[in-house]
């Protein structure tokens, strides 16, 4: 009965999947991104097409975008470290890079030990308050090939999506005093990074370095927001794609899909962590789909 019901619910998915449509401008690696660190371990492959990420003992290596964007949807095709990756984190993240009362909107993957799910960390800091982690084991292996990665982030909420289906939403609910990031500029950052102190169960799982190097591969970089600095009459236009009808709420289908990811496949919610919230935070009673 599992089985076909595992069976029937990936067959709804890819139905699904197959009449979504998202019309996007790409953005050029050499032209809108930036190595941010170790250039020795990041380098065009595929003909230039795509960007492989290095992690190996001397060092990990990131980028970033040359523009901030305030508002928009961000996304990119990546294929995450195969094999034993226990220890390591691939991130993508927007980041207003601000050292007081910072925003950031994170994806995290963190490696896994052969043959277990790979499982992708999000967070959200709203005006420099963080610790909102949620984690969700994704229900393919993502080192067999690229898979889309989006973050939407607009007037009404933040959305985390795999392959266009919704994994975390955060809505702005600022009416109720609960903070949303709103007035800062955010950067697109990418990483590949060691942390075996707490990325694999908590830490217990550690790096094997006779695995190295360790690779993952970005490609279809696509970027579409307001560039910071820049006209604020583009920030508040209500004509702007991602504040459109289609990105203003979930559709039937995507809530479908929501609670779907978040009934089977969500594995930690500091919502309902006691330990760490005994009391759940304003968000959380607030109102999810």
């Amino acid at each position: 009965m599992n089985f076909l019901r595992n069976a029937l619910t990936t067959l709804v998915l890819n139905i699904v999947l197959l009449n979504v449509s998202v019309s996007a401008k790409p953005a050029i690696f050499l032209q809108d991104f930036k190595v941010t660190w170790s250039d020795s371990h990041l380098k065009l492959v595929e003909g230039g097409s795509a960007i492989q990420l290095t992690l190996d003992q001397n060092s990990g290596c990131g980028f970033a975008s040359k523009y901030k964007y305030m508002y928009g949807r961000v996304s990119m095709q990546i294929k995450l470290v195969p094999g034993d990756s226990a220890g390591t984190v691939t991130a993508f993240y927007m980041n207003s890079d601000t050292n007081a009362m910072h925003d950031e909107l994170d994806f995290e993957f963190l490696g896994n030990r052969t043959g277990q799910p790979y499982t992708v960390q999000t967070n959200i800091f709203a005006q420099g308050k963080g610790e909102r982690e949620q984690r969700v084991n994704l229900w393919f292996d993502p080192s067999l090939q690229y898979h889309t990665y989006t973050i939407l982030w607009n007037h009404h909420h933040i959305v985390f999506m795999v392959d266009e289906v919704p994994i975390r939403v955060y809505k702005n609910n600022q009416a109720r005093g609960i903070p949303y990031p709103k007035s800062q500029p955010m950067g697109v950052y990418s990483t590949l990074w060691e942390a075996d102190d707490w990325a694999t169960r908590g830490g217990l799982e550690k790096i094997d370095w006779s695995k190295a190097p360790f690779l993952a591969y970005y490609r279809d970089f696509d970027i579409e927001g307001c560039p910071f600095p820049g006209p604020m009459s583009c920030v508040s236009n209500p004509g702007n794609i991602w504040e459109g009808e289609n990105y203003k709420d979930l559709n039937p289908s995507q809530a479908r899909l929501y609670r779907w990811v978040r009934t089977n496949h969500m594995v930690y919610d500091y919502c309902t962590d006691k330990s760490r919230n005994p009391v759940p935070p304003p968000e959380c009673v607030a109102g999810i789909y």
